[in-house]
């Protein structure tokens, strides 16, 4: 353990993640085959220097910099194992955009955790790296699939500690996430909401996550458009998704068991077995078309593995 040398890098491949699936509003959020690859080198200077560089269309707007997300996540790993921070650089892979509600933010917690933390030897334990992703994003439902993969659940527990659920997904279960041109942030999304709700709307979430939980793990497509109700966010943010409602009804039409907003949004996402995914991407890509915005809309599938790193082969 210790500081790492100038020059030396690891790679740390994250996935995208889907949040507030469903009737789970920031509780429930799963990891997606679409990932982030950070290319993390130790350069020279002290621990304020932080270069970026992003390679892909989207991202434009992103600087390096000692206030980046990234590099802020870096020196909880420091701080946290008692070493002196280091300059670093990231080259960025962006196949995850920025405001989609695809968990863009939660990617570069994540890979600032566990790229600092591998350059150092990997002083701190992944149970620790959790912690501290969960207090960098404020919630959980994100950083945690973003670090673990696959399907999770994830609550305070009465004893105030964070206790994670990995519930089960079956293999012929899909994901198309129709993916527009158009951002949301999600401070704005957080704003539309109400600061109460109707106890018969929590009455309402608490069952249909139970369906959809049940649906999710047998592939039982009736549980899971049962399940793919939710009055907690949903109604209170289609307004701010132009274009949205309509994306959502094609998605059905076309064989999607249940669509919901990724996130935050604006992306939008369905459910639905394998050989429905083509017809329900093109008829989501094309509804957003009619309303005017340009989309993509990818058949995925859940990503189990998390985070994973590995040392540069010439670093």
């Amino acid at each position: 353990m210790g500081q790492p040398r100038i020059g030396q890098t690891v790679i740390v491949d994250v996935p995208s993640t889907t949040a507030n699936l469903g009737p789970g509003f920031d509780c429930l959020g799963a990891a997606l085959g679409l990932n982030n690859r950070f290319n993390i080198q130790r350069i020279e200077g002290s621990g304020e220097r932080f270069e970026l560089i992003i390679e892909g269309s989207e991202g434009s707007h992103l600087r390096g910099g000692p206030d980046n997300l990234f590099y802020r996540a870096a020196q909880r790993v420091w701080k946290a194992a008692e070493i002196e921070p280091v300059g670093l650089e990231a080259r960025v892979k962006l196949a995850v955009p920025p405001a989609r509600g695809l968990g863009s933010s939660a990617t570069a917690i994540v890979a600032g955790l566990v790229g600092a933390n591998a350059l150092m030897g990997s002083p701190l334990r992944k149970e620790k790296l959790l912690e501290l992703a969960i207090d960098i994003e404020g919630h959980p439902d994100n950083v945690v699939p973003s670090l673990l993969g696959g399907l999770c659940m994830t609550a305070k527990a009465a004893s105030e500690r964070w206790r994670v659920v990995r519930c089960e997904w079956n293999n012929s279960v899909k994901v198309v996430v129709a993916i527009p041109t158009i951002r949301l942030s999600t401070s704005e999304a957080r704003r539309a909401m109400p600061k109460n709700v109707p106890i018969s709307d929590a009455v309402t979430n608490l069952g249909a996550l139970t369906l959809l939980l049940q649906g999710l793990r047998t592939g039982n497509g009736d549980l899971i458009a049962d399940g793919m109700n939710d009055r907690l966010h949903e109604p209170y943010r289609w307004r701010l998704i132009k274009g949205g409602l309509e994306v959502r009804k094609a998605g059905i039409n076309a064989g999607a068991w249940g669509c919901a907003i990724s996130g935050a949004g604006p992306s939008i996402l369905a459910i639905c077995p394998e050989e429905k995914g083509q017809a329900v991407s093109q008829a989501m890509v094309k509804a957003w078309e009619a309303a005017g915005i340009a989309s993509r809309a990818p058949l995925l599938s859940l990503q189990t593995a998390g985070s994973q790193w590995h040392p540069h082969p010439d670093g």
